[in-house]
């Protein structure tokens, strides 16, 4: 206590100064309008500065729920642009009809390889979320590949980087399809071959799903057409195709129930039966 006593003893003209500095500086304030509004932009300037740095942590620290929420949200508008109806002719459609909300199940990537020949990824949703092999897997881009296993909170996914792929896709404005493969030379770029030559095809027609696959609904994206090979022995096309996706950056993705995949195997197999 006697050290406090002698500090403001020995420095009772400045904390003196500081006491009139102070009541002048607060009448000053509130006596004059221009002043006291200098003092409140201030203070707001510097509190506004805090609260947008302290809100953008809180922001970076909630990324995670937000993407969470925007793939739902994701998942809500593909099902409405699923069901529009359109307007335009059969061709010119860029929907996927009779997929409902509940028919999507929401994704996310937890590993993805795609530096082999027979490349897979793991998901964070299985068997307790409704996921069953050879269900489709897309994001908002194109397809992404087709579950092979599951278990009770995950599942792997066949890649489209992935040697053994095979899925039926054609070209956009027409009904001329083929087979999609990889030739596992490039992380960019799958093949669509047995392309009949009387399809008319040039540089940079869009590929989409096939309507003959029980796995993917018809038009679901897939790439453009890069490169053209004619085959002088066959009387097929070999097509290079962009992908949409960059197969080795992905995140969301939507898992599609397939309700009419064992009817439609189910039917085949009796006719071949037969």
């Amino acid at each position: 206590m006697q050290q406090i006593f002698n500090f403001i003893l020995k420095n009772s003209n400045k904390i003196l100064f500081l006491l009139l500095l102070g009541t002048s500086l607060t009448l000053t304030i509130q006596s004059h309008s221009f002043h006291r509004s200098k003092i409140i932009s201030s203070a707001n300037f510097l509190s506004g500065g805090v609260y947008e740095k302290v809100n953008n942590l809180n922001e970076y620290l909630n990324l995670k729920t937000q993407n969470d929420e925007l793939a739902l949200e994701n998942a809500k508008l593909k099902s409405i642009l699923f069901n529009k109806k359109d307007t335009a002719t059969a061709k010119a459609l860029d929907s996927l009809k009779g997929v409902k909300l509940d028919d999507i199940i929401v994704s996310k990537v937890i590993h993805n390889s795609y530096n082999v020949y027979e490349n897979y990824l793991t998901l964070n949703s299985g068997e307790r979320d409704g996921v069953k092999p050879d269900m489709g897997v897309i994001n908002s881009l194109g397809i992404i590949g087709i579950i092979e296993n599951t278990s009770t909170n995950y599942s792997t996914v066949i890649s489209i980087l992935n040697k053994r792929t095979q899925i039926n896709a054609k070209i956009k404005k027409s009904d001329h399809f083929g087979s999609l493969n990889w030739n596992g030379k490039s992380t960019g770029f799958v093949q669509l071959t047995d392309l009949p030559r009387l399809a008319l095809i040039k540089i940079g027609d869009t590929i989409v799903t096939g309507g003959q696959s029980v796995i993917f609904p018809e038009n679901i994206n897939i790439g453009t057409i890069a490169k053209i090979y004619r085959d002088t022995q066959t009387n097929f096309y070999t097509l290079d195709i962009k992908l949409f996706n960059d197969m080795t950056n992905l995140g969301h993705v939507y898992i599609l129930k397939s309700k009419n995949r064992q009817e439609v195997i189910n039917l085949e197999k009796r006719e071949k039966d037969e």
